[in-house]
C-alpha cells in the first residue's frame, strides 16, 4: 500500500477493527518512511453487478443511485436513515446473493417495493406511481386496492402495521 504522502511501498498495521456490520476491515498504517500514519479499508472482492434494464441496456449496479431512490421515496415520512440503510444493505445483499452477475432493473424494483411496503405504505405508493408508470387513475386505484388487501390481510394474520 503506497503512503498517500510520499509513495512508499513499506508500510506497517498500527491497527486493524472490523466494521459495524462485518463487511470490511479498517486498518490504520504507518509509513516505514515518512512515519505519517494512513487508513486503509479491506473488503471482500465481489463480481460486479450489472442491470439490465427494460430497454435491454446494461448499466453496472450503482448502490447510491438505490439509496437515492429510497430516500426519494420516503421524504417526509417517518422513517429513519437508519431504517433506509438497513434496507438498501438488504437489498443490496439479496442482489449478490443471485446466482448470476446481471440482474434485471425488474427484480431491483419489486425487492425496493417489498422492503417499502414493510416500512411504509406511503412511500410504497410513491415508489410504485414512479416505478409501475400508471396510465391512469384506475392502474393507480388498483394498486392501492392491491396494497389495502395486503394490508388487511397482514392486520388479520397479527402482524405489526405501522
Amino acid at each position: 500500500m503506497k503512503c498517500a504522502w510520499c509513495g512508499c511501498t513499506q508500510s506497517r498495521v498500527v491497527d486493524s477493527r472490523q466494521n459495524e456490520d462485518g463487511t470490511s476491515i479498517r486498518r490504520r498504517r504507518e509509513c516505514e518512511k515518512c512515519g505519517r500514519r494512513f487508513t486503509t479499508y479491506e473488503r471482500i472482492e465481489l463480481v460486479p453487478l450489472m442491470i439490465i434494464k427494460k430497454d435491454q441496456t446494461r448499466e453496472a449496479f450503482d448502490v447510491e443511485k438505490l439509496r437515492s431512490g429510497i430516500v426519494k421515496s420516503c421524504e417526509k415520512r417517518p422513517v429513519s436513515l437508519g431504517e433506509i440503510d438497513a434496507l438498501v444493505r438488504d437489498i443490496e445483499r439479496k442482489l449478490n446473493n443471485q446466482p448470476d452477475s446481471e440482474i434485471t432493473s425488474k427484480m431491483v424494483g419489486e425487492l425496493v417495493m417489498d422492503g417499502l411496503k414493510r416500512l411504509d405504505e406511503v412511500a410504497y405508493v410513491r415508489f410504485a406511481s414512479v416505478y409501475r408508470q400508471f396510465r391512469d387513475i384506475q392502474s393507480f386505484r388498483d394498486e392501492l386496492n392491491r396494497l389495502l388487501a395486503d394490508f388487511d390481510a397482514g392486520a388479520a394474520d397479527g402482524e405489526a402495521v405501522r
